[in-house]
């Protein structure tokens, strides 16, 4: 954007006072609703870390079938992101939420259902579906509806609804493991069904992001979405002609429909052009937003949420009632600090966020790597090793919760220019789906080879690497999502700036002495 265009936003926003900083109600109301499709998301993976020991105890199946059934819905969830970010381009992001609660619907009777062993794996994958596309379509509508200033506060909740599902997934452990076996896992995996009714409700009521309507040629929609989303009428009109800019329509222009390219209204060829043709700061876009993607899932956080009972359980806690209460606990650390996160990311921005965490990660996985290690090598019961692996791995959750996993899905929904964004997120979904199968269908069988401290000194190292990472990351705080592809443009040209001249250029000719 020019500079002079920065002046006049920058003035318009002063003329109106504090009114940009305060959070718009119906904008709140829109994301709180689309959420309930990410808690949705958080508690059919929650459940399963404690439903997973019933059911392999009601149905007598092997550990190899338990870790293909943990793992089967984020591997049918693959296609799934694949299509997700096409489907929210071509319907729109309101009705992909239907989808994806259509899928919850379906997948959660099939599951509750849950015999034979066939019909729930096929339940689990329609879930894994579902999964899919609340990942990518609820950033992506939460960021598209968002004012600047406020963003990453917005695009903080489905995360927080994301921790909060998985929340009530392990007080659902809890509370129906006291029932009888073969009914109490099989209500825990039901539970999404009656959410999924309501949200469709819900969702056929609210709007559309502005963004997509623009995308449509629907100019005069976009501008009554934006009125109702935006704290003033300036700061609407400015937010549609940066819109319209982006899309390649006059931003002066009047008129409530634009005829706009048919490659642009659909999204067809963007994967292509994003793969062959993007320019370098869009590529580096890409590399950083997938680079988030694959080290949230590579450091361990997967396999805490997931196998968070048999981690205790392998320092010598037995009783099924007391694992599933200390798994409650993992929940209720996901819970408060994302909530403590989503008043940080716009105060103190991303970047800030991602290496304290980073940090915390590193050290308390080596703790625990440390701990186990004892643990597995001695012969008695270690009273003190169970506290001490609860509090770490509370202390872990706390610090994926504050920054890594809020955080990545804030930065990958918010820094791919608008033709892109979908399918953009579409494949770091894709990533960040692949390596979580990778890690929950292997670590049984991993931990086995290597021993559990073993497998945990590798994600502790595989955590430092991303501390390493996060530094190259350019802060996004406080930028409009047109803007993004110069913040990366700019953080570019500073780092081949700060690089030393290389001695053998033909501007710094090396002096040859013969002789």
């Amino acid at each position: 954007m020019p500079s002079e265009d920065k002046n006049t936003k920058g003035q318009l926003f002063m003329e109106n006072g504090d009114s940009h900083r305060r959070v718009n109600k119906y904008a709140c109301a829109s994301v709180l609703a689309a959420c309930i499709v990410s808690a949705m998301f958080g508690y059919v993976t929650g459940v399963m870390s404690g439903a997973q020991i019933f059911i392999q105890e009601d149905l007598g199946i092997s550990d190899l079938q338990i870790q293909l059934l943990v793992g089967m819905s984020h591997l049918c969830g693959l296609p799934g992101s694949l299509i997700a970010g096409r489907i929210a381009d071509h319907i729109g992001r309101r009705y992909t939420i239907i989808l994806a609660c259509i899928a919850f619907l379906l997948g959660s009777i099939l599951m509750g259902y849950g015999q034979p062993y066939a019909i729930l794996m096929i339940g689990n994958c329609i879930v894994g579906v579902g999964v899919s596309f609340a990942m990518v379509v609820a950033p992506l509508y939460s960021a598209e509806i968002s004012p600047p200033s406020s963003r990453g506060f917005f695009t903080s909740l489905p995360t927080l609804a994301v921790n909060t599902g998985f929340l009530l997934g392990y007080l659902s452990n809890y509370f129906l493991e006291k029932l009888s076996l073969r009914l109490g896992w099989r209500l825990m995996v039901a539970v999404p069904a009656v959410p999924s009714l309501c949200l469709i409700l819900i969702m056929v009521n609210l709007v559309e992001s502005p963004r997509w309507l623009v995308m449509q040629g629907r100019v005069g929609e976009a501008r009554k979405v934006l009125l109702l989303v935006s704290n003033a009428k300036e700061e609407a009109e400015q937010r549609l002609r940066e819109i319209k800019n982006v899309v390649g329509i006059d931003g002066n222009c009047t008129l409530d429909i634009v005829e706009v390219p048919k490659k642009t209204s659909s999204g067809k060829g963007a994967l292509k052009e994003l793969f062959c043709k993007a320019s370098p700061a869009v590529r580096r876009i890409l590399f950083s937003a997938v680079g988030l993607h694959l080290f949230l899932r590579l450091g361990g956080s997967a396999v805490i949420l997931l196998y968070g009972p048999r981690v205790f359980e392998r320092t010598g806690i037995t009783d099924k009632s007391t694992l599933m209460l200390a798994n409650v606990g993992i929940g209720v650390s996901k819970v408060v600090f994302s909530l403590i996160s989503i008043f940080l990311s716009d105060k103190f921005g991303r970047k800030i966020l991602l290496l304290i965490s980073a940090v915390g990660l590193s050290v308390t996985m080596s703790g625990l790597a440390v701990c186990l290690t004892i643990v597995e090598k001695s012969k008695e019961k270690l009273l003190w090793a169970q506290y001490l692996t609860i509090i770490l791995t509370y202390i872990f959750v706390a610090s994926m919760s504050i920054g890594i996993a809020p955080v990545t899905w804030v930065y990958s929904s918010e820094i791919f220019p608008l033709r892109f964004r979908a399918q953009g997120l579409s494949i770091c979904v894709i990533v960040n789906r692949i390596f979580t199968v990778a890690v929950v269908t292997s670590f049984i069988s991993i931990y086995k080879a290597i021993t559990m401290g073993g497998t945990f000194f590798v994600y502790s190292g595989i955590n430092i690497v991303a501390l390493f990472f996060y530094t190259t990351l350019p802060e996004t705080k406080g930028s409009s999502l047109e803007d993004m592809e110069t913040v990366f443009e700019r953080n570019s040209k500073q780092e081949t700036q700060m690089k030393p001249p290389c001695p053998t250029s033909s501007r710094n000719p090396r002096l040859i002495i013969v002789g």
